[in-house]
């Protein structure tokens, strides 16, 4: 009940940024609910893709095709609310990376991977559909830019890999782990930290 609850808010709030980013590009509608699905389920249909799993996940739970629609058509009523919300676009973007990315873990967890390889399956899980967000939005993803994004989830992931070894409550591992992510994120973003470029800047 939990995991799916933490799978829950993390479809919220990927469907909420993929709605954001949609409205700023002036998409009727319709174009507005693909972005928004496509960004809540891309992470996690490539990662059930990954490992197996058949159907995907929100192919057989209903629950997530409902709570997309519903989300979609919440944000869009209240679009106004949401634009004067500062930042509005990059929280609740950071909220869902932070939720997918202990998902990830846990799906790669449960069918028995390598630690590293979970850590992997949870930076996919959670930047996956930023990626195809922006790309159908003729933007370059955000993963792809100097930005601390999949470097924050990679370090939540290990994060839990070591809180492991001291908790055995899975939920705390889950909760620690997603606010570590959120929490870099955030600090990177208010203090511009950012990864080195490996390019000089002309003279």
């Amino acid at each position: 009940m939990f995991f799916q609850t933490i799978d829950i808010l993390g479809t919220i709030a990927f469907a909420i940024s993929g709605v954001l980013v949609a409205m700023n590009k002036r998409m009727d509608p319709f174009g507005v609910l693909i972005i928004a699905f496509v960004t809540a389920v891309g992470g996690g249909t490539l990662r059930d893709i990954m490992v197996g799993v058949e159907p995907v996940s929100w192919m057989r739970n209903m629950t997530f095709v409902y709570v997309i629609i519903g989300t979609t058509v919440f944000a869009m009523v209240f679009r106004n609310l949401l634009k004067h919300l500062r930042r509005s676009l990059f929280l609740f973007d950071t909220i869902g990376i932070g939720l997918y990315t202990v998902i990830g873990i846990e799906t790669g967890l449960v069918a028995d991977l390598h630690p590293i390889i979970c850590v992997a399956l949870g930076t996919m899980t959670a930047c996956f559909g930023g990626v195809l967000r922006d790309i159908l939005c003729n933007e370059i993803p955000v993963i792809f830019r100097k930005e601390v994004y999949a470097t924050a989830c990679i370090i939540g992931g290990f994060t839990y890999f070591l809180l492991r070894l001291f908790l055995e409550d899975r939920n705390y591992l889950f909760i620690i782990a997603g606010i570590v992510v959120i929490i870099l994120r955030l600090v990177a973003v208010k203090f511009k930290i950012s990864l080195p470029s490996l390019y000089k800047k002309d003279a």
